[in-house]
């Protein structure tokens, strides 16, 4: 039985890392001001490797719309640059052969629409690893009962813990997603 309650706590376990992810990428999404997050992903090839950009460069926020990228090493400008144009930001970086600069325009509605609608599918996406992670959980804890290894009385109790967690888990991440769309939507 120590071994099912190991792999019960590892699956919860997973299920808080799905939610952890989908906080991550959520943050990376552009809501209309400008935030260093919104570089999180940006991965610029530096001798070979792609690297992400926070190691190699500061990034500032100078005011709501702009960001400032000053590189550390002034000879990768041009990478970080390239690394910029293919991340899509939805703006085009300056090179002054110093800094990078970024002024991200306003939102239109239509654009705002298009992030929420996609936020939503996201969400879906990370409810179904939830739920693949509950049925995983399910399946192995009713091999054990079949086995003899586990009770009716415990498997309905593990059952229900893990329903519990699993609901947890997908009350976080609609939370998460209605107050992305709540920011995005904001004017």
């Amino acid at each position: 039985m120590e071994g099912i309650n190991e792999f019960i706590n590892k699956g919860k376990t997973e299920m808080t890392e799905h939610v952890a992810k989908l906080q991550k990428d959520l943050s990376t999404i552009r809501t209309g001001r400008a935030s260093a997050q919104l570089l999180e992903n940006v991965r610029v090839d530096y001798y070979g490797t792609p690297t992400p950009i926070k190691q190699m460069a500061l990034i500032n926020v100078l005011d709501a719309k702009t960001l400032e990228i000053q590189p550390w090493d002034i000879s990768s400008l041009n990478e970080i640059d390239k690394a910029l144009q293919k991340a899509d930001l939805g703006a085009s970086p300056v090179n002054d052969g110093k800094v990078i600069r970024i002024t991200l325009p306003s939102m239109t509605e239509d654009r705002r629409k298009m992030l929420a609608k996609n936020i939503s599918k996201m969400s879906e996406d990370f409810k179904v690893a939830v739920r693949n992670s509950r049925r995983d959980i399910l399946e192995k804890v009713k091999k054990a009962q079949k086995a003899g290894e586990v009770t009716e009385d415990d498997l309905k109790r593990y059952e229900a813990d893990v329903q519990k967690a699993t609901d947890a888990n997908i009350a976080q991440i609609d939370k998460l997603v209605a107050e992305k769309e709540a920011e995005i939507m904001k004017v």
